[in-house]
């Protein structure tokens, strides 16, 4: 299996679990309330995954505690960040690039839980990727 193909797994099994979260709970509710269920989906598909994983911050060779998490952290490869929002802003992609830029990871999937659609609310980031 390729690097892409690994990729593509992961991402589609992350998607297919927001959607269940997102049918069951709808839009409309609290940012934390779609973490809590899509933590419980990720249990119970056997998805791998880390919660509120620390974001490394080096500034000039000195390590800094900024506390800054991931929302997720699937398979140890894939940055998962969750809103619940009117509309996802170029804030929130430069946050989740960022993110993914400081810790070297290379796929992100950046999910607005409060659109009728889930589909419509989801952004597949890939930086630097290599096969």
């Amino acid at each position: 299996m390729t690097n892409a193909d690994a990729y593509n797994r992961i991402t589609e099994s992350v998607i297919g679990a927001a959607i269940e979260v997102h049918k069951k709970l709808g839009p409309g509710l609290l940012e934390s309330a779609y973490r809590e269920c899509l933590a419980r989906e990720f249990l119970l598909r056997n998805i791998p995954f880390e919660r509120e994983v620390p974001v490394p911050i080096v500034y000039k060779d000195v390590k800094l505690e900024c506390g800054y998490r991931l929302d997720f952290l699937v398979s140890g490869r894939v940055v998962i960040e969750t809103k619940s929002v009117e509309a996802l802003a170029p804030i929130h992609e430069a946050q989740l690039l960022t993110y993914m830029s400081l810790g070297g990871w290379e796929v992100g999937l950046l999910m607005n839980f409060n659109v009728l659609m889930l589909k419509e609310g989801i952004r597949r980031r890939v930086m630097n990727f290599r096969e």
